[in-house]
């Protein structure tokens, strides 16, 4: 058997297979040759990409002017309206030559900000290789790696803004300028163009605004602090954040030691200074001019530097703001008067806030505040808000999320905080039990406040004020009531109740719309987005309880801040000190650090707090307390002339029911429920109750009275009449709808219907037989029935209806007498018809209603009638007389009914 010879594809695949096991493999040497000549490639390509980048950006860089190297540019300020009210550059700028700078100030500068300035070229890449790995690690723009040269060419041409355009031309600039100008005359242009807090620019202006003195009468920690400064010129000021200030100074001299600028010895020396010992006074400062309206700016220039735009101002920028001019010349005015304050030193911080838009339209920084831009009571001010806190922190947040009425019945009695055995006090050591949560928080009372809060739990009601823009990492009990860890200023507190009367929408406070640039085409919008804080429900219902804060009611705490034709809501609200405190220091026992008055329109939110600069100087009196609701009155007043202010508008979320105060759950008022336990309140739509209450039962309904009744002259009908004391509704105090019953009932005999009414008489048909009867009338309201009240009545034998009657003689009628004054005539014991007119029997006088009655109580001789009146009972000294038939009465002898 011959072997099968391979075909010809089995001999060219197995060839294919000797020759791949047979072929040499590449080395590792290849490999990385390879690896190498790809990266040097990519580099390469990177490197010619990014120059030539780099060359497009440079040619478009400005020209170097030597003018705006050396003076700061001045930006621009605009209102609302787009007018211009504040310029802020170069005025009363100190210029320094570099050879008057001390060395060690120079020292602090150069370790702060650029420790090998007098030996790169402009850029250092040394640091710009840790600034990029700082990037690449915390991503673009964690790390800056300017040079004093950039920050000159950047503060005198380009815009603050960290994109690769601005960098280059800065290192393009940079480099130029390095070439044109010393190192020494590079340091003095850093040295007077930097902006140091405010308007204040260049260090030796610093030196005499902060300190009062020249720069070679500086101490080192002093220069230190200076040094700080540049890099957050408003966030490092030590007259508003010293805490801040003195961080950022020690950090500089750290580095200054670092760097063997100084000794470990002097460092530590300079640390242990007080950051604000060597600080000039108010009447030392060096005064710059002011703008218009300086506690505004001040706000304006905080909140740049909020934005990371604190040293934007010295790049020439236009800054658009939301200044009411109006509202803050009326702020101005109001506390620059000192006739408007009980005492000489007490404080005041005002903020005006557009209710709508969360636009800051006015400030009142203080009484005295200036150019010079001290502490800010509107916006620095961080105080414990009092009794302001509990819409924010306990009814707003129990309407939101549990739904209460304004009428929840909360009982103000003596009780502690959870796990502590202080009591808690209502500022007037009283207590008011059972009331609604609409009079606990129009009365200020502070059990009810805490008790609310426990119910809505401190992780919800945290949640609520957060999203008001209050933020606090500790909210404990005693902030139910103002007096824990949460605290305050005006500005954020007007921001926070706008949005009460925005239907629930609250937006972040700000004081600018936009920037632009010195290119006057790139900007930087500021306006926030507003948000939803809570349901329409809880901003609507809240701002109805405020209303009665400044209402007229009994017990309302902020009657002083209404203004007349002005729908307002608003809260007032005083702090404590501790018993610790009042021992301490002595303090009457009427004292208190802070009074606050928070209230809003649907145009307008004013915060106002007022106090004493030191915190241990009291407010003991009234004027005192009330001179947040008095400011708020004259500032609300004035900014509202003029200008349209609708209500508020109740939403269709919301519904109104009359309940029963102190029903818990609770329920709706009865007719019977007195109208002090009564009491219109709001409820979120579908919680409204439907049961009544029963806990006030209905009164004993009066007994109708002077019951009488008759026949007609042919006996065809019988006319019954009566008299009733209708039951009040308490509410309207209008008559509750009665019904009276009408029966006859036959001596020995059954009782008979004859029928129902709501007027006090009935005709019926005469259907009874002869006989004597006892008529009876019930009134019955809501079920209710009665006593009757009754009458007798005889029913004698009648005309045969065929039989045609005999035609009697005209009978004699008696001229009446003339009425006394009390409408009585004497008939000589003859009733009258119509019963209101009374019978004298042998002088013996009824009372009025138509009774043969002797000594005045109620026996009635009805028309045709036979004693005995309303009860059976006769009461004259002599049995009446059987009438005869009744005679026509002659016009005007008595009134019918």
């Amino acid at each position: 058997m011959t072997e099968r010879r391979p075909t010809r594809g089995e001999h060219q695949k197995a060839l294919a297979q000797k020759n791949k096991k047979s072929a040499p493999k590449p080395s590792k040497k290849k490999w990385f040759k390879r690896i190498t000549l790809t990266l040097v490639a990519i580099v390469a390509a990177c490197f010619i990409g990014g120059a030539g980048l780099f060359a497009y950006y440079a040619s478009s860089a400005p020209k170097l002017d030597e003018n705006l190297l050396k003076d700061p540019v001045s930006s621009e300020f605009y209102d609302k309206n787009g007018d211009l009210f504040a310029t802020i550059g170069a005025e009363n700028r100190k210029y320094v030559k570099y050879e008057d700078i001390p060395k060690d100030m120079i020292n602090a500068i150069l370790a702060t900000e650029d420790v090998r300035f007098f030996e790169h070229g402009g850029m250092d890449f040394y640091r710009l290789g840790g600034a990029i790995l700082a990037n690449f690690r915390d991503g673009f723009g964690a790390q800056g790696a300017s040079t004093l040269t950039q920050q000159v060419v950047k503060n005198s041409f380009l815009q603050n803004e960290k994109k690769l355009k601005r960098k280059a031309q800065e290192a393009w600039l940079a480099y130029q300028l390095e070439r044109k100008y010393s190192k020494e005359e590079i340091f003095e242009m850093y040295f007077n163009k930097m902006l140091m807090s405010g308007r204040v620019y260049g260090f030796g202006t610093a030196a005499q605004y902060f300190y009062g003195k020249e720069l070679k009468d500086l101490t080192l920690d002093e220069e230190a602090l200076l040094a700080g400064l540049v890099q957050r010129p408003n966030a490092y000021n030590p007259l508003k954040n010293p805490e801040l200030a003195e961080k950022r100074r020690n950090t500089v001299l750290g580095l200054m030691y670092q760097h063997g600028k100084i000794s470990k010895a002097q460092m530590e020396e300079a640390k242990k200074v007080n950051v604000q010992a060597g600080l000039a006074d108010d009447a030392t400062r060096q005064k710059f001019t002011g703008s218009k309206y300086d506690a505004f700016l001040d706000v304006v220039i905080n909140e740049l530097e909020k934005n990371g735009d604190g040293s934007a101002m010295a790049e020439g920028i236009k800054v658009y703001t939301t200044l009411d001019p109006k509202a803050q010349q009326t702020v101005e005015n109001i506390m620059k008067d000192d006739s408007n304050f009980p005492t000489e030193k007490i404080e005041s911080g005002v903020a005006v806030i557009d209710t709508k838009s969360g636009q800051i339209q006015a400030i009142g920084g203080g009484r005295k505040f200036g150019p010079e831009r001290g502490f800010n009571y509107a916006y620095d001010l961080k105080h414990q808000p009092g009794s302001t806190m509990k819409p924010l922190l306990d009814y707003g947040p129990a309407i939101e999320n549990l739904k209460w009425s304004t009428g929840q019945t909360l009982v103000d009695k003596p009780m502690n905080y959870t796990n502590s055995n202080q009591t808690i006090t209502n500022w007037d050591n009283k207590y008011m039990g059972a009331i609604t949560a609409r009079k606990a928080l129009y009365a200020s009372r502070n059990v009810p406040a805490v008790k609310t809060l426990q119910e809505v739990g401190i992780d919800k009601a945290t949640e609520f004020v957060g999203r008001l823009g209050i933020h606090s990492e500790n909210v404990y009990e005693s902030d139910a009531i103002g007096g824990g860890d949460i605290t305050m200023s005006p500005t954020q507190m007007a921001a926070a109740y706008a949005a009460f009367g925005n239907n629930g929408v609250y937006t972040d406070p700000y004081s600018i719309t936009k920037i632009v640039y010195r290119d006057g085409k790139t900007t930087k919008d500021y306006t926030p987005e507003p948000t939803v804080a809570m349901s329409d429900y809880t901003a609507y219902m809240v701002t109805d309880m405020l209303r009665d804060v400044v209402g007229n009611k009994p017990d309302a705490s902020g009657t002083a801040a209404n203004v007349s034709g002005l729908d307002i809501a608003g809260k007032t609200g005083t702090t404590n000190y501790s018993n610790a405190d009042f021992n301490k220091h002595n303090l009457p026992g009427t004292s208190v650090p802070d009074s606050w008055f928070a209230g809003y329109t649907t145009n307008y939110s004013i915060a106002v707090w007022s106090g004493y600069e030191d915190h241990f100087d009291p407010i003991t009196t009234w004027d005192e307390r009330r001179l947040p609701q008095y400011l708020f009155k004259q500032i609300m007043k004035d900014i509202s002339a003029n200008v349209e202010t609708p209500r508020f508008k109740k939403p269709k979320s919301v519904v109104e029911a009359t309940i029963e105060v102190g029903s818990k759950p609770l329920k709706l008022a009865s007719n019977f429920t007195p109208n002090e336990k009564r009491q219109t309140e709001l409820f979120v739509r579908g919680t409204e109750p439907n049961e009544v209450s029963d806990e006030y039962a209905m009164p004993e309904l009066s007994t109708p009275y002077n019951v009488s009744a008759s026949l007609d002259l042919e006996g065809q009908s019988i006319n019954i009449s009566w008299e009733h004391d209708a039951m009040l509704n308490p509410e309207t105090n209008e008559p509750l709808p009665t019904t009276f019953e009408v029966s006859a009932t036959k001596k020995g005999g059954e009782t008979i219907s004859l029928g129902k009414t709501e007027s006090k008489g009935l005709a019926v048909s005469n259907t009874l037989e002869d006989g004597n009867y006892t008529i009876s009338v019930v009134a019955v309201v809501d079920g209710t029935r009665s006593k009757p009240g009754t009458t007798s009545f005889e029913v004698t034998g009648t005309t045969d209806e065929n039989e045609e009657p005999d035609t009697p003689d005209e009978p004699d009628v008696e001229e009446p007498t003339n009425p006394d004054q009390n409408g009585n005539t004497e008939e000589n014991g003859n009733q009258n018809e119509n019963g209101n007119g009374n019978t004298d029997n042998n002088n013996n006088h009824g009372n009025g209603n138509g009774n043969t009655n002797g000594n005045g109580n109620n026996g009635n001789a009805g028309n045709g009638g036979t004693p005995p009146g309303n009860n059976g009972n006769n009461n004259g000294n002599k049995p009446p007389t059987t009438p005869t038939e009744p005679t026509p009465p002659d016009e005007g002898a008595g009134s019918t009914e």
